[in-house]
């Protein structure tokens, strides 16, 4: 059994909404984007995929933009409820294609995201919910929203955090935008890897030890820069000048730095790279890595991804429990899934 941890999609309902959304350019080209790979919206598109791999299930999330994106707070909230209604849906109808379904909620206003968390978990059997690295450039740890992580530690339930920097964050302070698509293949993980950072530094961890975050991307660049987490952040401070020295004031941390980056679950869309995933697995642990494919934005629209991500963890030195509990034992355990 393969349990895709990561997956895309765009219920009708939402989807309809979504593209008929005129008075926000900076959507016109996600509009564009996400209307050409037909199996966000068509199920049998999606379905032929997935037969390609047999007993293989699938917890689906709502695909980018983030919600805060898409217009007031007023608008993002009731279209989050439109999305999980849609998400909810296609899990009710389509038990042996979909295990479960993480929530879009909008932050814009933390207590209108807590009714709808409720709402979501409650009413209608979500896994966790999806949030991004940042709400239209603000951070992800600031006070306001440690109601929306105690809930979610609460809860028991799956934070899953996804990139979503544009074009406009440009490469360098002389630019007005980034170039090459730089801000994807390179910004992205700079966004996931810079969320887990300021969690860990402003003592997420600390206050809501039972808090479960789900790293998109094997954890970005964190695996790959274990030293300088691991022993450069041990000398946290020795870099910044006295009059910075507020910049490296966070919340009173009882253990060293790396000690909570390894407490992020991880997952394997890595894209066909399997020397990144297996130092994903090497820095988090086997018991912190879930399967996911980041289907279906693969060159094919479907199941590219999956077959790549798939043959990695075969190509891996992995035993069979371990192999096991990457594909489906540990997001089972990890959400108390029917699976």
């Amino acid at each position: 059994m393969k349990i895709d941890a990561f997956c895309h999609v765009l219920p009708e309902a939402y989807a309809q909404r979504f593209f008929s959304i005129a008075d926000s350019p900076a959507l016109k080209n996600l509009q564009e984007r996400t209307g050409g790979i037909p199996a966000l919206r068509d199920m049998d598109i999606r379905f032929r995929a997935m037969d390609e791999f047999g007993d293989y299930k699938q917890i689906i999330n709502l695909t980018t933009p983030p919600i805060e994106d898409l217009g007031d707070a007023k608008r993002n909230a009731e279209m989050a409820r439109i999305a999980n209604d849609g998400l909810a849906q296609l899990v009710q109808d389509h038990p042996d294609r979909f295990v479960g379904f993480c929530a879009a909620v909008s932050l814009d206003d933390v207590d209108t995201a807590l009714e709808e968390v409720d709402r979501a978990i409650n009413d209608l059997g979500a896994v966790g919910v999806q949030i991004p690295c940042h709400i239209k450039g603000a951070p992800m740890d600031v006070a306001r929203l440690d109601p929306f992580y105690e809930k979610m530690a609460q809860s028991g339930k799956m934070i899953q955090v996804h990139p979503n920097r544009t074009s406009a964050w440009a490469d360098y302070p002389t630019e007005e935008r980034s170039k090459f698509e730089l801000w994807w293949a390179l910004g992205w993980e700079h966004d996931l890897s810079t969320f887990m950072a300021r969690i860990v530094f402003s003592g997420v961890f600390e206050r809501f030890p039972e808090i479960k975050f789900l790293m998109h991307h094997g954890g970005a660049g964190i695996p790959h820069f274990a030293g300088r987490i691991g022993p450069g952040l041990d000398q946290l401070g020795a870099r910044t000048p006295e009059s910075q020295k507020e910049d490296v004031k966070g919340y009173p941390l009882t253990k060293r730095p790396i000690d909570y980056f390894k407490m992020f679950y991880s997952d394997t869309a890595l894209f066909g790279a399997a020397d990144a995933m297996q130092t994903s697995i090497g820095f988090f642990g086997v018991d912190h890595m879930l399967f996911a494919s980041d289907t279906p934005y693969d060159p094919e629209g479907g199941a590219g991804y999956t077959r790549a991500t798939i043959a990695n963890l075969e190509s891996l030195d992995l035993d069979d429990t371990q192999r096991e509990a990457i594909y489906h034992g540990n997001v089972v355990k990890l959400l108390g899934l029917d699976a």
